[in-house]
């Protein structure tokens, strides 16, 4: 008795590691008989989105692009108007500290 539950316990198994290397392999288990491809009653205009769905996207994808280059403008913007204020607190904190010469 022992012998034949090791031996169905080996036999499942050795189906499951067919099964499995039958779906990587091309995709569908290695046993397994192909079944007929279902049929739909629905008809495909109800389905896809249509006109409207790809305009209603291009349009949402318009927007992002133009907020990400707006957004990119105004931080370059930002950036360069920090560097000129640096700028000029260094300029007037350079001349404030240099000494003064006497005109003679």
């Amino acid at each position: 008795m022992r012998v034949t539950l090791e031996a169905k316990a080996i036999e499942g198994l050795l189906m499951i590691w067919r099964v499995t290397i039958g779906r990587l392999v091309d995709g569908r288990p290695a046993d397994a008989t192909p079944s007929p491809v279902p049929t739909s009653n629905v008809s495909d205009g109800l389905v896809t989105p249509g006109v409207w769905g790809f305009a209603i996207t291009a349009f949402i994808m318009i927007a992002v692009i133009l907020l990400v280059i707006d957004m990119v403008r105004r931080l370059r913007r930002l950036n360069y108007r920090a560097e000129i204020r640096q700028r000029l607190e260094d300029e007037a904190a350079a001349a404030s500290t240099a000494p003064t010469t006497p005109a003679n």
